[in-house]
């Protein structure tokens, strides 16, 4: 597989017009969102309570979420998506002519219906959003398509959120805002036109209009999927609920703690914003192309850190008689630390949130996906409507202050976290493997394409060290089953990864008769399920850095069950750390360069001689 960037997507038919939709969709939300908040504040002429207005207005934009997202998990099924996303689309041109009216005239009633209508567009849009994207990317662009969806989605909210201020600081504020809410719509539309072919993934499926018993059925459909996408579920809107906290209590942030104006609160949102848009992007490249759920406790750790330090460098900010403005107060060094805090957060928060969505992409079955993601949309606006309750709760009941907010947020996140991970050891596993690949050595990978994306197959390998285990399953995209010698199966720390990835200790014929033969039947049946089995069939790791000869089980294993066999070769990995090399020492290459590379398959006739030469072929003579 050619490594691109991720940003080379843009340039293809199949993402462009789907990039530019969602994210001219989002724009224009907050667009209409904002200047409606500002619009309340400090424009119209309203007797009653504004910020209770200003609440109803975020209560009538999530609203439609638990509602309507069950009957879009339907839509995103039963019709064709490009077609779902058009249709959805001219909606929202529609939707918006009435707000740019209801602006024109200063008609509160029928902005605050546009909203309503905002919410239930977007409860529509977001399970065909999000279900389109394994269905238009190969399975290595997964993870920057999200990345890129998740970078669009908050630039375009922080870009709404600064347009809509600008736009209300006029004085002809109404024709602006519904000139500007009308064209984003238009164009969302155009884009939208040119969004490639994406057939009915279940056009057989009966709508159930009702909303009580659909929106329970896709919670149990969601929440019923196997643990690491449930849970994922779970992480995800634990991610909006942080999020909706954060953004929340921004404005009061920025003017009560840190004596700011308007512009201090810009700032904020600008530096969030860009810390998620470029985590987002950084998951890409420190995935290797695939979807790397051990990004996701990396996430979570700096989310919890950050947030901690974003309390301890918040107190006694320094107060001036006029309120500081962005530039004024990065004068200030105590400043610089909470905004370095705060762009870790979003930075953080981005490695954690991309990974989760991939996973839930990929490891639904597609005629469940846009119901799944369904379930997720409902979810989160649950965590969100917790959000504002748990907020109201610290800071007016047990008169907590922000900063203590922040704090309180960040050691509930710990909890969480520690419980998904607890429930789905998987993400720890593979936080654990990214870990080793990323610090101790740099791999380097080569002709892994040759390893099917379906279906059964045995790979072989050289056993060079305690880790090559470890940094095989971190380079191939598919789960590997590992069978290994049960003394290293054993060894403190690495047993626990082991027995999450599903390792088959094996033991000599000698040594222990039952664990031997269990060892065959167990990969029996992972080969059978179409799984992928990784052997080393030295049986043995090396003494000398030499390839021992390889045993008779491999030819064992492939009579009796014919797959493909891949041979693999570790090269650079004698003398390392975790090497039998006599003379290492502690930190003789420590940071060792190894390069994994794979052969194309051989048939499941080839004798254990042959794939020997073969891994030795490979290896040359870098040991």
């Amino acid at each position: 597989m050619t490594q691109h960037s991720q940003f080379a997507l843009l340039g293809t038919r199949r993402f462009l017009p789907f990039f530019l939709t969602q994210l001219l969709g989002a724009f224009n939300d907050n667009i209409f969102k904002q200047a409606l908040i500002l619009a309340i504040l400090f424009k119209l002429s309203i007797s009653g309570d504004r910020d209770l207005l200003v609440n109803l207005c975020a209560m009538l934009f999530i609203l439609p979420f638990f509602l309507f997202s069950a009957l879009g998990g339907q839509f995103g099924e039963k019709f064709a998506k490009d077609a779902l996303i058009r249709v959805i689309k001219l909606a929202e041109v529609l939707i918006m002519a009435v707000g740019a009216i209801g602006f024109v005239l200063g008609n509160l009633p029928l902005m605050l219906l546009t909203l309503f209508a905002m919410g239930t567009q977007s409860a529509l849009f977001g399970p065909v959003k999000y279900s389109i994207l394994p269905v238009a990317l190969r399975e290595h662009e997964l993870v920057g398509g999200n990345a890129l969806v998740e970078m669009g989605t908050f630039l375009a909210i922080l870009a709404g959120t600064i347009g809509a201020g600008m736009l209300m600081a006029s004085s002809s504020y109404a024709v602006l805002v519904a000139g500007a809410v009308v064209l984003v719509a238009l164009a969302g539309y155009l884009a939208s036109r040119s969004v490639p072919r994406a057939a009915a993934a279940m056009p057989e499926l009966v709508l159930d209009w009702n909303i009580v018993r659909q929106s329970w059925r896709i919670m149990r459909l969601g929440l019923g999927q196997r643990p690491a996408v449930s849970r994922s579920l779970v992480g995800n809107s634990w991610f909006w609920f942080l999020g909706a906290v954060y953004l929340t209590q921004i404005p009061a942030f920025a003017k009560e703690l840190l004596h700011g104006d308007e512009s201090v609160v810009t700032l904020i949102l600008a530096v969030f914003s860009i810390g998620i848009g470029l985590g987002s992007m950084l998951c890409e490249r420190m995935s290797g192309h695939k979807v790397e759920i051990g990004l996701v406790p990396f996430g979570s750790m700096g989310l919890s850190l950050f947030g901690i330090l974003l309390w301890w460098v918040s107190s006694d900010f320094p107060a001036v008689a006029t309120p500081y403005d962005w530039l004024s107060l990065l004068g200030v060094a105590q400043a610089w630390w909470i905004m370095a805090a705060i762009f870790a957060i979003g930075l953080f928060g981005g490695l954690y949130i991309v990974p989760l969505y991939a996973l839930i992409q990929s490891r639904t079955v597609e005629k469940e996906r846009a119901r799944v993601i369904a379930a997720n949309n409902i979810l989160n606006a649950l965590f969100m409507v917790a959000a504002a309750l748990v907020s109201i709760l610290f800071l007016s009941v047990a008169k907590l202050s922000i900063p203590q907010l922040f704090l309180a947020i960040s050691l509930m996140n710990i909890a969480v976290n520690a419980y998904i991970f607890k429930i789905v050891p998987e993400f720890t596993m593979r936080f654990l493997i990214w870990m080793l690949s990323h610090s101790m050595y740099r791999v380097r990978h080569q002709g892994l394409e040759a390893i099917p994306d379906e279906g059964a197959a045995v790979l072989v390998c050289n056993h060079v060290s305690f880790v090559d285990a470890l940094l095989i399953g971190g380079a191939v995209r598919r789960p590997v089953r590992f069978v290994m010698y049960y003394k290293i199966y054993n060894l403190p720390v690495l047993n626990f990864i082991f027995r999450t990835a599903g390792t088959v200790p094996i033991a000599g014929r000698s040594e222990d008769e039952k664990t031997y033969e269990r060892a065959f039947q167990r990969i029996a049946q992972y080969l059978a399920e179409g799984e992928v089995v990784c052997i080393f069939p030295e049986g043995k790791l090396t003494t000398s850095g030499e390839i021992d000869e390889f045993k008779a089980g491999v030819e064992r294993i492939l009579a009796a069950n014919p797959v493909p066999v891949i041979p693999m070769a570790l090269q650079g990995l004698w003398g390392s750390f975790f090497s039998r090399a006599p003379h290492k020492g502690l930190f003789k290459r420590f940071w060792s360069r190894i390069t994994l590379v794979a052969g194309q398959p051989m048939p499941a006739d080839t004798g254990r001689l042959v794939l020997q030469e073969q891994v030795a072929q490979l290896r040359g003579d870098v040991r």
